[in-house]
C-alpha cells in the first residue's frame, strides 16, 4: 500500500507527501538526511492528515492534487469537510 501524508510544521505550514511507511517517513523528516529540505528549514510538528492507495501512482495522483490545493482547501480536507 501507498499513503498520502499531510504534516503540520511547527511554524503552521502544511507539507504533503506519499510513502509505504507514513510513521518511518516522518520519522526521517524529523532527524535524517532523508528527510525533506522544504522541512529542514521548517521542522514537522505532527502528522495531520493520510489516505491509503492500492499503488505508487494512484497515490502520486493525488498528492498532486493536495499539493495544487490552498491551505484553507487543505485544511478542510484535514477536518473532513467537503
Amino acid at each position: 500500500m501507498w499513503y498520502l501524508y499531510i504534516i503540520e510544521t511547527q511554524n503552521g505550514t502544511l507539507y504533503t507527501g506519499i510513502t509505504t511507511d507514513v510513521e518511518r517517513r516522518f520519522q526521517e523528516h524529523l532527524s535524517n538526511p532523508k528527510g525533506a529540505k522544504y522541512l529542514k528549514a521548517n521542522p514537522p510538528k505532527t502528522i495531520v492528515h493520510t489516505e491509503e492507495f492500492e499503488n505508487r501512482s494512484l497515490a502520486s495522483k493525488r498528492e498532486w492534487e493536495v499539493k495544487k490545493m490552498s491551505k484553507k482547501d487543505k485544511q478542510r480536507l484535514i477536518q473532513g469537510l467537503k
